[in-house]
């Protein structure tokens, strides 16, 4: 058994879902299906429940996903007791991040750090930011940048950097082809029934609409389930339907002239995008280093 392991175990602890699990540690959902039988018979206990529609932890499973969690922060504190002592900071951090966060948020973080501390090298991973709670709760990133939740995870601290709205997108008329049909008009309401959406497979995103259409007592009619904001920006492009993305997303895209933004009331809810991180590790030197009050503000509930 060893960090590595760890790592994947928690992942899959995490998600309950080998796909998303093995995409976030960069190997195959085989290898992490491997990877787990060995853990199995190393510990001679069963870890997961699982079949062909859902994955479960044992009770073995959470005693162990305990113990991990533990465990590797343990060794961080170590890391950083051992880095502090040495009278500078130094060493790795690994950080999780969407696309979009990396243009619009690392060069003020990571230059600033750079700066004030040389010595920290950055492990950098990019991928869906829906996963980024996960993979700070798994401990396998130190930090993540996400939209923080309606409710935070026990034990796990955010750190806020702005606010940005949640918008429903379509393609411009001058784009090459007309917009997603009954949206064209402004003379009349927008008939959601006969509008192909295209809408974030899960996440926060995807609970905000469904929300909002509940509350109008409608049923979105789903042309596409996509994971990435990046890609419902593409495909809106192409004048396939109707998307929802937060507007950050939308000002940093290439095809932001390809895409218009529908005025529709009641406005969704915006997100609060932010830092996250494991509260117990909030005062160990490397992740302080990052949480600081030019930042944004700080909350851990």
């Amino acid at each position: 058994m060893d960090t590595r392991q760890l790592n994947q175990f928690l992942l899959l602890a995490e998600t309950l879902h080998f796909g998303r699990a093995s995409e976030a540690a960069h190997v195959s959902a085989s290898a992490l299906s491997r990877a787990i039988r060995q853990l199995e018979r190393e510990l001679g206990v069963q870890l997961f429940d699982r079949d062909r529609r859902r994955v479960e932890l044992t009770a073995e499973g959470q005693r162990l996903r305990d113990w991990a969690r533990e465990t590797l922060a343990s060794l961080g504190d170590l890391r950083d007791t051992l880095h502090r002592e040495s009278g500078s900071l130094r060493g790795e951090v690994s950080l999780y991040c969407s696309v979009t966060a990396s243009y619009s948020f690392l060069y003020e973080l990571l230059a600033r750090l750079r700066r004030d501390h040389p010595g920290i090298d950055i492990k950098l991973h990019t991928g869906d930011p829906e996963d980024a709670v996960a993979r700070v709760m798994s401990g396998s990133e130190d930090i993540a940048i996400g939209a923080r939740p309606r409710r935070l995870p026990a034990g796990l601290a955010f750190h806020a950097i702005t606010r940005s709205p949640l918008v429903f997108i379509e393609r411009t008329t001058d784009a090459g082809r007309p917009p997603a049909p009954s949206t064209s008009s402004p003379r009349r309401p927008i008939r959601w029934g006969e509008v192909p959406m295209i809408l974030p497979e899960r996440g926060l995103a995807r609970q905000r609409v469904e929300a909002w259409f509940r509350a109008r007592g409608e049923t979105p009619r789903v042309y596409a389930q996509v994971a990435g904001n990046e890609a419902i920006v593409s495909m809106v492009s192409l004048g396939l339907g109707v998307g929802v993305v937060p507007r950050i997303v939308l000002d940093n895209s290439p095809l932001a002239d390809q895409v218009r933004v529908l005025p529709v009331r009641p406005a969704l809810e915006p997100y609060e995008v932010g830092l996250f991180t494991l509260r117990r590790r909030l005062k160990t030197p490397l992740i302080a280093a990052f949480w600081t009050p030019q930042v944004g503000r700080s909350r851990t509930d």
